[in-house]
């Protein structure tokens, strides 16, 4: 295996042949702009555009963990980019776009997300990470995205994934429920809850991985995003899921709590990426 210095001097040269931007700097390498949909024959203008992923990792060392971080936006806005708070020393970010309605309908941008997800669980080992310490996260949009990817193992499966190998799941104030924008595209108001095959609570599993849910405060939030997640809390303990943990910041609405939510992210990505827990899968 290469060391981790020569790795990283490889990914200069790769860079440099490619034409792909890499800089680094404060002790991480990063990799910016790869197609991650090889997959598709003939990809559509907007694939070739949105598709794409960032990484930061950290210089000289191997066998990381990553947190693959998905932007929030309604699933109609938003684009990629890495929290600078998740930027430390052991852990790398894997932030990914996605294609966004109107240009595509669910269940288009599940299945980009899927595919990010997969392209880290096959090629972070090129960068010096472990496929066996992936956390899936994201904001908003991108909690709903890591969430369905995670619970309907259906579009992991697309890709030659196992949704259960993840080491864990982190929901960022995602939806549980079907997302606004989906029902939307189906004529369906935004007050009028529903749970069908694009709600991450209709596939929850008492095996699938660890779980992290954070929210704003309830009576702050976006309308009954609290009361989604609860509710999944509640019924995966039903199920006697054996690590799922939700936290409400109190105080912060939907769009203030995400920075406070990241300590108890990387903190959740301490616990479940450490050595011993691989041999739960």
């Amino acid at each position: 295996m290469l060391r981790p210095f020569l790795i990283n001097m490889v990914l200069c040269l790769v860079a440099c042949l490619t034409g792909t931007p890499l800089s680094a700097d404060d002790a991480r390498v990063r990799v910016q702009d790869i197609f991650y949909r090889p997959d598709v024959e003939t990809p559509t203008p907007v694939m070739q555009e949105k598709c794409r992923l960032d990484i930061s990792c950290p210089a000289g060392e191997n066998q990381f963990a990553t947190i693959v971080w998905f932007h929030g936006g309604g699933l109609t806005s938003g684009q990629r980019s890495i929290p600078r708070e998740l930027e430390r020393s052991g852990i790398a970010v894997v932030a990914a776009s996605y294609r966004l309605h109107p240009d595509v309908n669910a269940p288009a941008y599940i299945e980009d997300a899927a595919a990010a997800i997969a392209w880290t669980v096959k090629h972070i080992g090129e960068y010096g990470g472990s496929a066996d310490r992936i956390v899936v996260s994201g904001h908003s949009a991108g909690g709903y995205l890591a969430a369905m990817t995670s619970f309907d193992k259906k579009y992991l499966q697309a890709f030659g994934v196992d949704a259960d190998s993840l080491a864990g799941v982190a929901p960022i104030s995602g939806q549980m429920i079907t997302h606004f924008t989906i029902r939307k595209e189906n004529g369906i108001e935004d007050t009028r809850p529903v749970i069908d095959g694009y709600a991450p609570l209709n596939h929850i599993r008492s095996d699938s991985s660890p779980l992290l849910l954070v929210t704003g405060d309830r009576e702050q939030e976006l309308l009954g995003r609290y009361e989604e997640n609860a509710y999944t809390w509640r019924m995966l303990k039903q199920l006697k899921h054996p690590d799922v943990t939700l936290h409400e910041l109190g105080g912060y609405d939907h769009g203030q709590m995400v920075r406070p939510a990241f300590p108890l992210l990387l903190k959740f990505v301490d616990r479940v990426t450490v050595v011993e827990t691989t041999s739960r899968k």
